[in-house]
């Protein structure tokens, strides 16, 4: 979950070396926390939270098949 995570994140900012993600799993629940450069907050919210949407539905799908539940944070 991790990996992929990170490797979507990666794929879409500039600085991919400030990239940081925390992992956090409980139970049936995966908390996963972003932090991006502060130059690269407009690439990974989007156009009206648009791209943040976008990753949110995929994180979530890709956890539902491992029948878990993400959420997805992205802080500055």
């Amino acid at each position: 979950m991790k990996e992929f995570s990170e490797a979507l994140i990666k794929a879409i900012v500039d600085r991919e070396d400030e990239v940081r993600l925390n992992v956090v799993e409980s139970g049936a629940t995966v908390v996963i926390e972003v932090r991006v450069a502060k130059e690269d907050m407009g690439k990974v919210i989007g156009r009206e939270g648009n791209m943040a949407w976008a990753l949110r539905t995929l994180i979530s799908n890709a956890a539902a098949k491992l029948q878990k539940r993400a959420v997805l944070q992205i802080l500055e």
